[in-house]
């Protein structure tokens, strides 16, 4: 593909999902207008198939959202009004992603392999921890994970055996479908890493929102931002010492 095809690809891509996102009541106005530069700087910046990999997340997200929202709205836990984002919810999720975007234009594609495998585990996180977010309510049985002692399901720092699960699994079927999209379907044990790491920066995700987030140091943007920065930065240290 020639890189004006790709440029159009990208711009097409952007716009759609932000126009359908707000349609479908995903993302709020504000939240559109960040994904639409979000999703530049990472067809632009990465590759075209870092875009699609996204939009593939945002679709999963979707569906974890709306399922069984009447339940999440009755109890006073559900994002926004009908589960839709704000411009802050999709920068605190997608900048790790453009931050690796940005350093792989710097480096015109010299570390594409390594950096995309950054870029795949921030998005592992945000799935880990969305999935568990959103799906993880249903157990009853929830733990804060500083003390061990039981609290209400929607918790800051809660976890519980099925969202901990969840977030395993959100975390494995994102990296499956990022690696399978941006370097193609065979298998390379190498995808261990971003699994891991996407699942490990959820469970950060969780210790933040116990102890930083509940003082009110940072906020809960802030905790999604640095986690998923920190679970690419994991997985490209693995990545540099393994391969």
């Amino acid at each position: 593909m020639d890189a004006i095809t790709e440029i159009i690809l990208v711009l097409f891509l952007s716009a759609v999902l932000s126009i359908v996102a707000v349609r479908v009541k995903l993302l709020t106005p504000s939240g559109a207008v960040t994904a639409l530069i979000v999703g530049l700087i990472l067809g632009m910046a990465g590759s075209l198939y870092w875009l699609v990999t996204v939009v593939a997340f945002a679709v999963m997200g979707f569906m974890a959202t709306k399922l069984n929202f009447s339940e999440k709205k009755s109890k006073g836990i559900q994002e926004g009004k009908s589960g839709e984002r704000t411009g802050k919810n999709v920068l605190g999720v997608a900048l790790p992603g453009c931050i690796f975007a940005l350093i792989n234009l710097y480096s015109e594609d010299k570390y594409y392999f390594i950096l995309s495998i950054g870029f795949i585990a921030t998005i592992a996180v945000a799935a880990a921890d969305t999935i568990a977010s959103e799906l993880g309510t249903r157990d009853a049985n929830v733990w804060m994970i500083t003390t061990l002692k039981k609290v209400l399901p929607g918790t800051d720092g809660g976890i519980s055996v099925l969202g901990t699960s969840l977030s395993f699994m959100g975390s494995a079927v994102a990296v499956i479908l990022g690696w399978g999209l941006i370097f193609g379907l065979s298998f390379n044990a190498l995808m261990i890493i971003p699994i891991l790491s996407g699942f490990a920066g959820c469970l950060l995700d969780s210790l933040l929102g116990a102890t930083l987030e509940t003082e009110g140091r940072i906020t809960k943007y802030f905790n999604n931002m640095s986690t998923g920065l920190m679970g690419g930065i994991m997985a490209v240290i693995f990545v540099g010492i393994l391969s």
